[in-house]
């Protein structure tokens, strides 16, 4: 199990209560991506028709999976672009500077999910923050995503700020 780093000084005293949205479920889990017992995935589903649109980098070597999600906005001869079943976050492994293995990989992610929520890929957005160069083994994936699309819930914030810590020494939330 991974050594919990020392927390900030600059952590806040007080975590906000985070209230549910409706229409969004979540659920976090460990999935071995870069350090075995971290939760470092994140998996939140959205009520069938939800909409979505995106602000990108504007980098000229984007990650694979910002470039996944730009293409599943866009739409394509299937699709209208810009619906969302669900969005999965991991940490640990950016798939950043991976080339055609990062988009390989992107590509089964998003097929895993579309299954495990029950919809098409091009309804699956994606996002990982961690290591760049260093391809993601995306079939850690397995099973994981499953698991949590059976148990999703809708006060899971806190635990998802968690899942998609790096470097953070503390989980950010905010609320209105």
């Amino acid at each position: 199990m991974a050594k919990p780093s020392p927390v900030s000084p600059l952590a806040p005293t007080h975590v906000p209560a985070m209230p549910a949205i409706a229409g969004v479920r979540l659920g976090t889990a460990a999935a071995g991506i870069r350090y075995k017992g971290r939760t470092d995935v994140l998996l939140a589903v959205m009520d069938k028709g939800t909409t979505a649109a995106g602000v990108f980098t504007t980098s000229k070597c984007p990650s694979a999976p910002v470039e996944w999600c730009r293409a599943v906005l866009k739409g394509g001869k299937s699709s209208k672009g810009g619906l969302a079943q669900a969005l999965v976050v991991n940490s640990g492994n950016a798939n950043a500077f991976t080339g055609k293995t990062g988009k390989t990989s992107t590509k089964l992610t998003g097929d895993i999910a579309a299954k495990a929520v029950g919809c098409k890929p091009n309804e699956i957005f994606l996002a990982s923050t961690g290591v760049i160069g260093e391809p993601l083994d995306a079939s850690k994936f397995n099973g994981v995503l499953d698991r949590l699309a059976a148990d999703v819930t809708p006060d899971g914030w806190l635990d998802a700020a968690k899942a998609i810590m790096t470097t953070d020494t503390f989980p950010k939330v905010a609320t209105a």
